[in-house]
This record gives structure tokens, sequence and C-alpha cells, in this order.
């Protein structure tokens, strides 16, 4: 599948972002909303100069809302930011640096105590911004999985993260390419109503699951 993806997509350069600590505000800003949304609170924040840990700590939680407005839900993400950057200060005195030398298990647990915080922003933290090797799961893995018939419908995030894990070399760049790759293909192609006939995937899945795709197309799950 990964190969196919490559081929037919090529590199995705994801996730976009100038340093750590934006790539974490990303992950957490991209809850619920479209990346371009995700992009023009971004842009607002370096307009104002307000992408540091130091600068969200100074800066209150009113105007950091106003200025994230365009990813939605800005008055929550804003307080989930704010949240992150307390913790960060609290246990890691701002630097990112230390807090990326705690072991990964460690790390994984304090950002899941964080309210706002999920395995999906939480693995996305520790694999794009701190170049963790852990998959991340999101919506699209679970649709293009489920419709290949490598897992069922109702596989725990854990179960699926698994699955990558336990038959995958751990190399973060590795997993971070194969994560976007599945977005892509996601977005574009394996979509609630799908679109089958260009897919990259559309040839494995012919090859192990004749019929499927044809299936897909007359009756989308």
């Amino acid at each position: 599948m990964y190969q196919s993806m490559e081929r037919g997509l090529g590199p995705q350069g994801w996730w976009p972002g100038r340093s750590r600590f934006e790539i974490i505000l990303g992950a957490i800003l991209t809850q619920n909303t479209a990346w371009t949304n995700v992009a023009r609170a971004i842009a607002n924040l370096r307009k104002a100069r307000i992408l540091t840990p130091g600068a969200v700590t100074d800066i209150s939680r009113s105007r950091l809302a106003r200025l994230i407005r365009p990813s939605g839900y800005y008055r929550t993400k804003a307080t989930r930011v704010k949240r992150f950057v307390r913790f960060l200060q609290r246990r890691y005195r701002l630097d990112l640096s230390r807090m990326f030398a705690e072991p990964p298990s460690i790390l994984r647990r304090e950002l899941l105590a964080l309210p706002g915080i999920g395995p999906e922003t939480a693995d996305s933290i520790l694999l794009y911004a701190g170049q963790i090797p852990v998959f991340v799961v999101d919506s699209y893995t679970r649709r293009i999985l489920s419709r290949h018939g490598l897992i069922r419908s109702i596989a725990s995030y854990g179960e699926i993260q698994t699955l990558f894990m336990s038959s995958l070399p751990p190399e973060a760049a590795f997993y971070n390419e194969y994560h976007a790759l599945l977005v892509a293909v996601g977005k574009d192609f394996c979509r609630p109503v799908p679109r089958c006939e260009r897919c990259p995937l559309r040839r494995d899945l012919e090859q192990y699951r004749p019929g499927t795709a044809r299936r897909f197309l007359r009756s989308p799950p």
C-alpha cells in the first residue's frame, strides 16, 4: 500500500510548520476543522509574533482566541493551547528539548492527561514535532483500512496503531510519510462516496479483494 501511494502521489512534505512549537499548535488547532483554516490561524499568530511558548504564556486567552478564530471552536482551542503551555512551563520550563527528551511512553501519558488532547493529537505531537516513531491514526486511516478488509469497522485506535507498529520498521520519517499519504488518499479518493477509479490503491484492492472497489461504487459504506 505504501509503495502504491508513493508511486501515485509522490512525497507529501507533511507536517507543514517552521518550528516544533508551530507544529504542536497546528496539531491542536486542526481538531475538527480543515487544514486551510488552521493555516489562516497560524498566519495570524505569525503576524502577531505569537509562535513561541513564551509569547503564548504572555498573551491573554481572549486575544489568543481572536487570533485563532479561523480554526473554529476558537475559545475552546485557545483554552487547550494555554493549558498545554502551562503544562510545558510547569513540567519542562517551556523547553521543548527537555520535553521530548522524556521517555515517549511517559510523555504520551502526560499529554493524554491534558483535557482536549486525545490519542491522535498526542501522537501527532510526538511524531511530527518530536520525531518519535509512533504511528498516528485518524479517520482517513480507519476508513481506508476498513474498506480494504484489514481491520474491523469497530477496531480501536490502539488496535489500528498496533497493526502498523508491529508490521513496520520503527522509523519516524517513514511513519510520517505513510500517515501523510493515507491522509491524501482519504481526502481525494477514499471519501464517504469513494472515487475508486483513479485511486492509487485500487490495483492493490482489486488484486487481493476482487470486486471490492466496484461494490464501493455501488453502495459506499
